[in-house]
């Protein structure tokens, strides 16, 4: 409940309410120790280079589909990408490479998603740096680098840094907790391009290159046989329900409603880590979600439930624009 009240207080309100203003001495001290921590991390530098696609926002907006954009985008114009994550809600505390079938409690949803969607190697540590080292030795042909997450990582040097927002934007503009951003503003003027999954916010710097991002659905897939496959409309009329616990579940029904799907929503925490009993409601009707919810509750619904994928779509020129930024530096 607390985490439903932030958010709508993040992202639906521009005036702080006075509950929020009891937090302010957390904000700062949350503010003086995240610089802290970046003075004092000594940034490690691979051996090819790193792309680093975050946000300085909490909460999902899109980084894992431009990820797996970018892989087939690289791998397209001659690259060998690898990508390492955080693996947030995982236990991979050292280096592990991510099996398209792992248990999403060890490593995390969206790297389970990135094995499987991407097609090249994926590994999870909380240390992102040792994570690339792990995975350049495992797969020497690799030579460069995707992070999925991982903007205020410092230890890991990058050569390329992508936020990413979605509609929501900056919410309020404060930093945690009285706001939902990780970093001030102003750091957005030394990524090298913002792409938003949404409309741009008038607030984010103009004289940063910007790139519009859609995620655009496919047929609908049956989380316990993947083969079968069924578009929006053999849907329509009957009883549904839609799941969601990413960054912004509306998102995801709106996605739904744009199919022109009638449905009953239930929103969750991002990274929510489900149990059959959460998904009991639906054992009336047809079970939809996301494809990172999907990696989560195989195994847990008896009824018919159904998976809706995506995929980004954006300009060509962010990955010249990248393998411009690139040009120059060798890759091992």
């Amino acid at each position: 409940m607390l985490a439903r009240w932030l958010q709508r207080q993040w992202f639906e309100q521009r005036r702080l309410s006075p509950a929020l203003w009891l937090l302010l001495p957390l904000s700062g001290l949350f503010a003086l120790l995240a610089k802290l921590k970046q003075l004092l991390t000594r940034p490690e530098r691979l051996p090819v280079p790193v792309i680093v696609v975050g946000n300085i926002t909490v909460g999902g907006a899109g980084k894992t589909p431009l990820t797996l954009w970018l892989a087939q985008g690289l791998r397209q114009r001659g690259l060998r990408p690898g990508i390492v994550s955080r693996g947030y809600g995982g236990e991979n505390a050292a280096p592990r490479a991510v099996a398209v079938d792992a248990d999403p409690s060890i490593v995390g949803d969206e790297p389970i998603l990135l094995a499987r969607r991407s097609g090249v190697p994926v590994w999870v540590a909380r240390d992102r740096a040792a994570a690339g080292r792990a995975l350049l030795a495992a797969h020497p042909e690799v030579n460069v680098i995707l992070c999925d997450d991982g903007l205020q990582h410092y230890r890991l040097a990058r050569d390329v840094e992508l936020a990413v927002f979605d509609g929501r934007g900056p919410g309020n503009g404060w930093r945690l907790p009285l706001g939902p951003l990780r970093e001030p503003l102003r750091r957005l003027v030394a990524v090298d391009a913002i792409v938003c999954n949404g409309f741009p916010d008038s607030r984010l710097p103009v004289q940063v290159p910007s790139f519009d991002m859609t995620l655009q659905p496919g047929n609908f897939y049956r989380l316990d046989d993947p083969r079968q496959t069924c578009p929006a409309a053999a849907l329509k009329g009957k009883k549904l329900h839609a799941l969601a616990g990413i960054g912004d579940p509306a998102r995801f029904f709106r996605t739904l409603e744009s199919l022109g799907l009638l449905f009953e929503a239930h929103p969750f925490p991002d990274h929510h880590a489900y149990s059959a009993a959460d998904l009991t409601f639906a054992q009336d009707g047809i079970l939809l979600m996301t494809e990172k919810d999907a990696v989560k509750c195989a195994g847990l619904t008896a009824g018919e439930t159904w998976v809706l994928p995506v995929e980004a779509e954006l300009a060509p020129a962010l990955i010249d624009l990248i393998l411009e930024k690139l040009r120059g530096r060798q890759a091992a």
